[in-house]
């Protein structure tokens, strides 16, 4: 069993505290940026655009997963504390938010160059797993988004929160959201089904969805939703509609292929 007590300032220069989380989103967007640069973009026009693009990506990001946050698990608070929406420092993020801030986003760069949103949305699905797996290790590091009480070796005293020892579901997370998915989609880009654009996006979907979902049965929910319909949490919820999302989208594609 392990016992984590790490600080969650990485490092404090004069007054101002850099923390482990804002380092890890640097880290998700800077090697996202260069394997898809370097492995994943084969088009000359694309990598001339990617760079533009990534300003796009970030603002997307951001917004979407700082308003996902606030609309999805905390609406009633931030209504009642209008000011501290502004206060990403404090944390607060939704990763599914950050992925409709990323669609919305991409349609706006695809309109300005005409172009289909999917040429850049694939390859942003297929490193997207990098920044979840920095994500979810600074989660860890944080003590935030811990697992139920458990006796598994593997347990974790988180002793910022209490004495218990508990799943250490953040790494969960990690290992499949993070590396697997990317082994997944990178095992699909291989075998060419990229040539279909669209699908990448809708396998990270269906898989981020799935495996979000299995983990969150480990997770404890957040203490002010709880456990919601059918005592699913508020992150299980949203993921089955991800889920269905990429399965709709896939079905289309492979209408569209078969038309064509």
């Amino acid at each position: 069993m392990f016992i984590n007590n790490f600080d969650p300032v990485a490092v404090q220069i004069f007054s101002i505290d850099i923390r482990w989380y804002s380092l890890s989103y640097i880290a998700g967007i800077l090697f996202g940026w260069l394997i898809a640069k370097n492995l994943f973009i084969t088009d000359k026009e694309i990598r001339e655009q990617f760079d533009d693009y990534l300003s796009y990506l970030i603002i997307g990001i951001i917004l979407g997963g700082r308003l996902g946050y606030i609309l999805f698990y905390n609406p009633k608070y931030y209504a009642e504390n209008f000011s501290e929406i502004f206060f990403i420092w404090q944390g607060g993020m939704s990763f599914h938010g950050g992925i409709i801030g990323v669609i919305i986003s991409s349609y706006f760069f695809a309109l300005k160059y005409k172009i289909n949103i999917f040429k850049f949305l694939d390859i942003v699905a297929l490193v997207a797993p990098i920044g979840i797996f920095f994500g979810r290790v600074a989660n860890f590091i944080n003590s935030e988004l811990y697992g139920h009480e458990t006796s598994m070796p593997w347990a974790v005293q988180f002793v910022q929160i209490d004495k218990l020892y508990r799943h250490p579901s953040q790494l969960y997370e990690a290992v499949l959201e993070g590396l697997v998915l990317f082994l997944i989609l990178l095992f699909f880009w291989k075998k060419k089904y990229l040539e279909k654009i669209g699908k990448i996006s809708a396998l990270f979907l269906i898989f981020y969805s799935l495996f979000r979902f299995i983990v969150e049965f480990f997770r404890v929910p957040d203490e002010h939703l709880g456990y919601l319909i059918y005592d699913l949490s508020m992150g299980q919820i949203i993921s089955i509609i991800f889920f269905i999302s990429g399965i709709i989208l896939i079905f289309k594609k492979n209408d569209s292929q078969k038309r064509s």
